[in-house]
């Protein structure tokens, strides 16, 4: 959400930290059991103070749902318009991105799957259609894949879903200072995911080495890095 007018770096520095504290608390005991006061107390702020602040509850859980979905489409939609690449690499590189994005803020990650609900209004329907925008991604390059060969044809839908399904939940058991990175688990996720879609005689044991092939040639032409989760915290 903008800074509201007349604060300076250090309001919204504050407002930062806030959003963290509420994160963590809301992903530990759900949005809806957790008290403002609780949030003021985690802070270190009386309520006055914490409503100056953030304005209300419900801005804390918007302001997460934000930190989540807003980089992630930005960089989805980055790597959907990479039109030099094929649509089965491009999905390696959103498969990443998506993992990289659950390994960066897995508080905000389940706070996002199991809280959308508690949002209202304007503010939930905004995170609906976001949601469908990052999924009719997924789905165009999917149905791109099928057109071109890559794919085997079955319904569009379904493919998405398995697709979504496939690193969704990965929040659920990863620790961010595993063994398992994002890289790592999507070169596994979407070995078995495009071997299973496959067209008849493709096995894309080729993927990593187009992906390594394709950073690498990114970085030496442009001084920008592939599109990322951009979820650099503040």
């Amino acid at each position: 959400m903008p800074r509201s007018p007349g604060h300076g770096p250090d309001f919204e520095i504050r407002r930062q930290q806030i959003i963290d504290r509420a994160a963590a608390l809301f992903a530990l005991k759900g949005y809806a059991a957790t008290g403002i006061a609780e949030v003021g107390a985690a802070a270190g702020l009386g309520r006055g103070a914490l409503y100056y602040y953030m304005g209300s509850k419900e801005n804390l859980l918007v302001e997460i749902q934000d930190r989540v979905m807003g980089p992630m489409l930005a960089s989805a939609h980055r790597i959907a318009d990479l039109e030099d690449v094929d649509p089965v690499l491009r999905l390696r590189m959103l498969s990443q991105t998506l993992l990289e994005n659950i390994l960066a803020r897995l508080d905000h990650v389940r706070v996002y799957e199991h809280d959308y609900r508690n949002l209202r209004g304007a503010h939930r329907a905004r995170l609906l259609d976001q949601r469908r925008e990052f999924e009719d991604i997924v789905q165009e390059l999917l149905v791109a894949a099928m057109d071109d060969g890559s794919f085997r044809k079955l319904d569009p839908r379904l493919a998405t879903l398995q697709f979504l399904n496939l690193h969704n939940h990965t929040y659920q058991w990863v620790k961010a200072d595993g063994a398992w990175n994002a890289q790592y688990l999507s070169s596994e996720y979407c070995t078995a995911f495009f071997r299973g879609l496959g067209s008849s005689g493709r096995q894309f044991d080729d993927i990593e080495d187009r992906m390594v092939e394709y950073l690498a040639m990114r970085e030496s032409a442009v001084p920008e890095p592939l599109p990322h989760s951009g979820l650099d915290r503040p």
